[in-house]
């Protein structure tokens, strides 16, 4: 993990590749190396000072004094940053670059110290799932191995399972919610806030997991009966012929469906399918039931 593009950097930093060529041009802030075929990267040296340039330079710093900053200038100024947008940015490149280094302690005291100052809510959203999206071009570029992502999104896990344990709501719903992932779907993240967010609002959560066959599906609701099933969907799949299959195994379900996969299904769902294309629709969603 410490061979990145230039296009990497401009996924990570949200700045152009462009602008990074310039400033590698003007100022000494950034020397990549070059393979033996002449292809530019960067190590994650490079990848931490352009996550810090871009920080600053999005909060009004400019470019021409950043050059002239030291490495702890640079620290002191984006600990200055006062606004709650900066911080969070700020706590979100943290984490990149503690995930880059498998900084696992780090990680997860960046974490802790989070959510015991804002809250388990507000660190999901406001820090987890910023984190996820940018690390996603880290799985994509392969400058994350399966066995790190497996750590670092085992120990968000576990700090939504402390969250869904000790969340309770003065007012108990006569609702029963039965959460899943279909075969061969493993991010359980997305699931398991929308788990927490279930339990806090009073409803009976039924947490089968990941990677559920209908099969198994089927039996549980034959024997809970529950209102609803949920499924939060990140992987691409047959989506149409798994509706189909569920029908037919489960006629009588009502299925509500969250997660990224949702933002490509274009189509009419059937009946007993409700999609919901945003944070804000599952909110509702869990506030209404």
């Amino acid at each position: 993990m410490d061979a990145f593009t230039i296009k990497d950097l401009e996924n990570l930093s949200g700045i152009k590749a462009h602008t990074i060529r310039i400033w590698e041009q003007r100022y000494s802030l950034i020397k990549p190396q070059r393979t033996e075929t002449n292809i530019r990267y960067y190590n994650s040296r490079e990848l931490k000072k352009i996550l810090n340039i871009a920080l600053l330079a999005k909060y009004g710093y400019k470019i021409s004094h950043i050059n002239k900053m030291s490495e702890e200038e640079v620290r002191k100024s984006i600990f200055s940053l006062s606004t709650a947008e900066a911080q969070q940015d700020r706590i979100v490149n943290e984490l990149i670059q503690c995930t880059v280094n498998v900084d696992l302690e780090k990680f997860e005291d960046i974490l802790d110290s989070h959510i015991l100052s804002k809250g388990i809510d507000k660190t999901i959203i406001q820090i987890v799932f910023p984190f996820l999206d940018r690390i996603g071009i880290l799985w994509m570029t392969n400058n994350i191995n399966p066995g790190e992502e497996h750590l670092i999104t085992n120990i968000i896990r576990q700090k939504l399972i402390v969250g869904i344990e000790s969340a309770s709501s003065p007012i108990l719903k006569n609702k029963a919610v039965l959460l899943f992932l279909p075969e061969e779907e493993h991010h359980e993240i997305g699931l398991l806030y929308v788990a927490y967010l279930l339990k806090k609002n009073g409803a009976k959560i039924l947490y089968m997991g990941a990677d559920v066959p209908i099969r198994d599906l089927k039996n549980i609701c034959k024997v809970k009966k529950p209102d609803f099933l949920y499924a939060h969907l990140t992987c691409d799949f047959k989506i149409e012929k798994y509706f189909s299959e569920l029908r037919t195994a489960i006629p009588d379900s009502q299925l509500i469906i969250s997660g990224k996969l949702c933002q490509k299904f274009k189509n009419k769902a059937p009946d007993f399918i409700h999609v919901k294309r945003s944070l804000t629709e599952v909110m509702e969603f869990v506030s209404v039931l």
